[in-house]
């Protein structure tokens, strides 16, 4: 079976360094200076305080689904994530898979004050810098698309510039990755290789996560990504242990977007 996962990190690879060729990391410093200034905003705190703990992503489309709102504007739908509930909104910036842009994640910051995700196949630290440009509050950084000298590296990076890290792992072979600077620990139910998707996995995993995070001394905030459709799997979610929900396909492949998500946490609350 085809791995798209492999396919997306070797376009990615191509495609950073096409970008540090075009603008090298001291160029970029250098126009994003005043960003870096920028406080950031919690992530974990915010979906630990949080009611639903649901962080609204925006997405155009996906590898496996396809197109779900290709004209999607961020103006139109991120403000109304902001309004009608959401704890975070996850920004996904990969153009190529994805039919996102760093424009987008730039557009956001500008309208809320949530904390925002660059949900991207970060592999190189030039993308942490943008990201904290850009105006991220946090990054994710996907075990299995790194080895785990450069997940601490990563992640390390990410918070001498004051950016918070979800961790996504899929499976219990990866906790290993988990570091002092993981803020966030999550599992995504979509396996990236196939993407074959199976909430069962959040379920199957959280006592391996919850014991990982005991035996370093670690306490990241547990985030169940992908599959979610409905409230009461969300409410068993939390009662197992996980405080964040990372939900797009179910808002994004609607008309209203922002509307469907309010529509979710009336019945969720």
């Amino acid at each position: 079976m085809k791995d798209i996962l492999h396919e997306i990190i070797s376009n990615k690879r191509v495609e950073v360094s096409e970008q540090k060729r075009a603008v090298d990391l001291r160029t970029l410093l250098t126009i994003g200076n005043d960003s870096l200034e920028r406080k950031t905003r919690s992530m974990k705190n915010a979906l630990a305080a949080s009611a639903t703990g649901i962080i609204a992503e925006f997405k155009r489309k996906s590898p496996s689904k396809g197109w779900l709102y290709p004209d999607a504007m961020i103006e139109d739908i991120v403000p109304q994530y902001e309004k009608n509930g959401a704890a975070a909104c996850s920004i996904l910036t990969d153009k190529t898979f994805f039919g996102g842009s760093l424009t987008d994640l730039q557009a956001a910051r500008r309208l809320v004050n949530i904390p925002l995700l660059r949900k991207d196949f970060i592999i190189d630290e030039y993308q942490v810098y943008q990201a904290r440009i850009m105006g991220a509050d946090a990054i994710l950084l996907i075990a299995a698309g790194l080895a785990e000298k450069e997940c601490l590296s990563l992640a390390k990076t990410a918070h001498e510039l004051s950016l918070e890290v979800l961790l996504e792992i899929h499976s219990d072979t990866e906790l290993s990755y988990l570091n002092p600077y993981i803020d966030m620990l999550g599992v995504n139910n979509r396996n990236l290789g196939t993407f074959h998707t199976d909430v069962e996995n959040s379920f199957h995993l959280i006592e391996k996560m919850q014991l990982a995070a005991k035996a370093t001394g670690l306490s990241p905030l547990l985030v169940s990504e992908s599959g979610i459709s409905r409230a009461g799997t969300v409410k068993e979610l939390r009662k197992a242990g996980f405080g964040g929900f990372l939900m797009g396909e179910t808002f994004m492949k609607t008309k209203q977007p922002g509307e469907s998500l309010l529509n979710f946490t009336e019945s969720l609350l």
